[in-house]
């Protein structure tokens, strides 16, 4: 197994006398898919705020790629690669699909206005299927063509950690599948993919390793498989 890319060592975060995060430890390798599941109110987008620089842990640390990132800033883990894809799609609406490329490509990614920006822009589209869209008013595009552009603007940021939140949400069983392909070619062109989600078929068809959080707690980790005979996963979904 690939050394740990993105460690999660006790994580603790309380809301007033409410705690979210009851010392959640994870370990994710370099070029993994993992997904991340759990009911609702979980704790999955409390951990990912806190990854992502959002939110402040109040105990535990986070290290990526080595590196102790629990006190840096959101747009500091940015710059070192890790990317965040959102369930609502938040694209600039009055500007076109290649133009919302081009803001996180120069600013987040630290890009050059240029030649090679253009190029840098053709690929991402092509590699998402929005190539016939580049020049489209992102305000008009379908709830699939804005789900892929939330996608091309996280690979714009050049991720090395991608975290898929809930990508799939409100997609027809054609739609998830093309998300899913998308996500699978970013896997093999080496990008880390943690993908959070309720589609089970997408998850377990998707990831390597899950995690499954329950009231603030893990409950459980393992291959699919190991996750689809976990009583306690059973139970936190179905109840007794």
């Amino acid at each position: 197994m690939n050394p740990p890319l993105l460690q999660i060592q006790d994580m603790t975060k309380r809301f007033g006398g409410f705690t979210a995060l009851d010392q959640v430890t994870i370990e994710i390798a370099r070029g993994a898919r993992f997904g991340l599941i759990g009911p609702n109110g979980s704790g999955k987008t409390t951990l990912i705020n806190c990854v992502s620089g959002v939110l402040a842990p109040d105990g535990g640390t986070i290290r990526f790629d080595g590196t102790d990132i629990t006190t840096l800033k959101a747009h500091r883990r940015t710059r070192l690669g890790i990317a965040r894809g959102f369930q609502i799609p938040k694209p600039f609406a009055s500007m076109t699909v290649r133009e919302n490329l081009a803001v996180p490509l120069e600013y987040a990614a630290g890009a050059r206005i240029g030649p090679g920006i253009e190029d840098e822009v053709g690929e991402i589209l092509a590699m998402v299927g929005l190539e016939e869209k580049a020049e489209a008013n992102a305000a008009g595009l379908t709830q699939i063509e804005m789900r892929k552009l939330e996608l091309a603007r996280a690979l714009a940021a050049k991720p090395v950690l991608l975290i898929s939140d809930e990508a799939m949400a409100g997609l027809s069983s054609t739609e998830v599948d093309d998300i899913l392909a998308i996500l699978l070619i970013l896997n093999e062109r080496g990008i880390t993919v943690i993908m959070i989600e309720h589609i089970m078929r997408a998850v377990m068809r998707f990831s390597e390793r899950i995690a499954v959080l329950d009231a603030g707690r893990k409950i459980a980790e393992g291959t699919p498989e190991e996750i689809l005979r976990d009583a306690g996963v059973e139970r936190a979904y179905l109840g007794e």
